[in-house]
């Protein structure tokens, strides 16, 4: 019986360990940090042998294969000791990809995969097909294929998840929205590593599965050349109208040898440019995937932003509050101010994961009246920006934060949380800083 560790108790590593478990693994889960009371009675009941606050290295060195949740980084000494005994080290999307025959839609991307990811989904739930969401997004794609029967897989997929896929992990297709530098404190600071983990997602496709990429991103265009693509290429682009996928201000279509389709960009459900592009991968593949027209264009018509991803919260005394606390690096906040139309008093801050915000200085510059830091140390945001922007107030609670942005916002005008930062320092995670400003907007 072949030994399956598996490192964290998370989602990602208790589905694992649901999966292995049915497939007579004998299977250890070992967590550094407290489980949460769910997952321990998902391990009990299914049997799972576990620990957590501690990793016991005899019961973990002696793995025939390990897995790891992506949280944890390459560099931990127990990993390493492990790619020292020559221990293979998987991902989940790798480990499960073995037990289903599911067509599986794979989306990466520095920005934009939770809400392509979420689109592809509602487009293919839609048209009826039997098809489940999963990976980077908050369900295990292991669990699901433990326990259902699915034709179709929409997972997103994070840089950190294609590290580890070994041969098994073949997405029939693959979509990469865009390569912007984050995460690089895990790629040694350089940036061209961090994009070649995002181009494994085509590693190990063949010819009879596609590639869809952005001809507009000048990452993925410096880095296409360098790497041994197999599969069928499929661009899309907003800045080349000769090409098969293409959308601008006002049209957005779609050819494809099984008949073409197009629809005014206006009549699309989500807002902002870089939404234009992530509903034209999404329309690639529904094509490639034979979904009528009717109802690829009813899909994308009634489909609604994420929520934390530019999410509209409430409009108070004519002053609109929008939650984009997904944005946690400064390209996805580039994305959001570049969509904001109105006067905006932006909410920055958080950890910072070594940003540059000269990317977003020409919107600031232009859209942002005032600006209230949300954070531990603030320090950076204010020195950088203080020659451009007369008011800068600094915050380290929500209800603050939300009271002083209200305060300095007039009518017709949008207080946008858009952080560019991780979120660690105050709060769980994005959704608890979106959740929390939220639940403070309501109180005002």
């Amino acid at each position: 019986m072949k030994r399956l560790v598996i490192l964290g108790g998370g989602e990602s590593g208790v589905g694992t360990a649901i999966l292995a478990k049915k497939e007579n693994f004998d299977v250890f889960l070992s967590d550094r940090g407290l489980i949460k009371e769910k997952y321990k009675q998902l391990l009990e009941e299914h049997g799972i042998a576990y620990e957590e606050g501690q990793h016991t290295e005899d019961l973990i060195l002696n793995a025939d294969e390990v897995m790891k949740s992506p949280g944890i980084p390459k560099k931990a000494e127990l990993i390493q000791k492990l790619e020292e005994k020559g221990v293979s080290i998987l991902s989940e999307i790798e480990f499960a990809s073995r037990y289903t025959d599911a067509k599986i839609i794979a989306i990466t991307g520095s920005n934009g995969k939770t809400t392509t990811s979420s689109l592809m989904y509602h487009i293919l739930k839609q048209a009826g097909l039997n098809v489940e969401l999963g990976g980077n997004i908050g369900k295990s794609f292991a669990k699901s294929v433990a326990e259902n029967n699915f034709d179709y897989y929409v997972l997103e997929v994070s840089s950190f998840q294609l590290d580890d896929i070994k041969t098994t992990f073949k997405p029939f297709v693959a979509i990469l929205l865009n390569i912007t530098p984050d995460h690089l404190d895990q790629y040694n600071y350089q940036f061209d590593l961090y994009a070649q983990s995002k181009f494994r997602i085509t590693m190990n496709q063949d010819e009879n599965d596609y590639f869809i990429y952005n001809l507009d991103d000048p990452k993925t265009m410096e880095m296409i050349d360098q790497i041994t693509i197999r599969s069928i290429r499929k661009p899309f682009t907003m800045m080349d109208a000769a090409q098969d996928a293409y959308a601008n201000n006002e049209l957005f279509r779609v050819n494809e040898t099984n008949g073409d389709f197009s629809m005014n960009v206006n009549e699309l459900g989500l807002i902002g440019k870089h939404n234009v592009s992530n509903s034209l991968a999404a329309a690639v593949a529904a094509k490639i995937i034979n979904i009528h027209n009717e109802d690829l264009k009813r899909s994308l018509s009634d489909f609604k932003s994420v929520e934390h991803r530019l999410e509209p919260v409430l409009t108070i005394g004519g002053i609109d509050f929008i939650n984009d606390s997904k944005a946690t690096n400064v390209n996805a906040t580039y994305f959001a101010l570049e969509s904001m139309t109105k006067s905006v008093v932006w909410i920055v801050g958080g950890t910072d994961k070594g940003n540059d915000y000269n990317e977003v200085l020409p919107f600031v510059k232009k859209k942002v009246k005032a600006i209230v830091c949300l954070g531990v140390d603030n320090q950076k945001i204010v020195d950088f920006f203080s020659p451009y922007i007369d008011t800068i107030v600094e915050t380290n609670t929500m209800k603050d934060c939300v009271e002083q942005a209200y305060k300095l916002a007039s009518k017709g005008e949008t207080v946008l949380l858009s952080p560019a930062c991780a979120s660690f320092d105050l709060f769980k995670g994005y959704e608890d800083r979106g959740d929390q400003f939220k639940e403070n907007v309501r109180k005002l």
